[in-house]
């Protein structure tokens, strides 16, 4: 269904201006030390968290419709391929069904985009949150914000709270377990590189190795054959997995959030991106006002009550 404090760097003490120097040249030179000094590196404020830490942008910067886009004038958005129920609709992220789709819309019409002026990119999960230029501006694609990956991108502030359910067959031995203790025997699989692999790993920890798979279809396929018998998804994606794709297998449940801030998506953007700290005030705001509630509310009802797994 996945980062340390930098001290500020000291600029060299400026030599005393001769006592020769004219008034107006020592106005002069106090002008540009004042400039040197706002432009001088600044402690990195990044605390691990799962908001963003850019600062607060300038307005001119944000500037509704006029961002530094791939495109000028235009929001390039990644997600991968197939584009997954709840969060897009009939694998087709530009028709503004599913949550996803509907938050990336949202925060296009914040930012000052017009649905026209939204272009979608196909890019596969682990290419989004690898090292590199990015050939998008955001991409969202249930992709957890993490300590790990914000080395190697820029996340916005989170846009949807998440919690790890497992899924096995009604018939299963594991339909019947009521805690991590009792999955350690069992033959799990997720997704590589996702917070579900890792729930596996420093959650569950089982006794034998979990099968890891590189999309949640190949996970839902070994399933059904027998090849694992649970898996570790998202809750909604575990609630759509259950009703609509594999109705032969169950929630068994879900893992509560322990302790510090959520699980969380957020968007992904290019590591230093000037558009993050625009996109996460966009995302913060679409929060505020409940925007991001009534779209949760509309498109991932179903996925409101589980078991919890102690």
């Amino acid at each position: 269904m996945p980062v340390a404090h930098r001290p500020t760097r000291r600029t060299a003490t400026p030599a005393a201006p001769s006592a020769r120097r004219t008034a107006p040249a020592a106005a002069c030179l106090a002008v540009l030390l004042a400039a040197a000094a706002g432009c001088a590196p600044q402690e990195d404020g990044s605390s691990g968290s799962s908001k963003a830490s850019a600062a607060p942008p300038a307005a001119a910067a944000c500037a509704k419709g006029k961002l530094a886009t791939q495109v000028p004038g235009k929001l390039t958005v990644g997600t991968d391929k197939p584009a997954y129920a709840p969060w897009f609709a009939d694998d087709d992220p530009a028709n503004g069904k599913g949550f996803e789709s509907a938050v990336a819309y949202a925060l296009a019409e914040r930012l000052g985009y017009d649905r026209a002026d939204v272009v979608w990119q196909t890019v596969p999960f682990n290419t989004a949150v690898a090292p590199g230029a990015k050939k998008f501006d955001v991409d969202l694609n249930q992709i957890s914000v993490s300590d790990e990956r914000r080395r190697a991108v820029d996340f916005s502030s989170g846009y949807y709270d998440v919690r790890q359910a497992v899924i096995a067959l009604k018939d299963s031995p594991a339909a019947k377990a009521r805690g991590a203790a009792d999955l350690k025997h069992v033959k799990l699989g997720a997704q590589v590189g996702t917070t579900s692999l890792d729930v596996v790993n420093d959650v569950i920890r089982p006794d034998q190795r979990p099968s890891v798979f590189q999309k949640n279809d190949y996970a839902k396929t070994a399933l059904k054959n027998g090849q694992v018998e649970a898996i570790v998804v998202d809750l909604p994606t575990a609630f759509y997995i259950t009703s609509a794709e594999v109705p032969e297998a169950r929630i068994v449940g879900q893992f509560e959030n322990k302790g510090g801030a959520p699980e969380q998506f957020g968007l992904v953007l290019d590591k230093g991106s000037r558009l993050t700290p625009c996109v996460s005030g966009a995302i913060d705001s679409l929060r505020k006002d409940g925007t991001l509630a009534g779209l949760e509310k509309k498109w991932l009802s179903e996925a409101t009550d589980a078991p919890v797994l102690k």
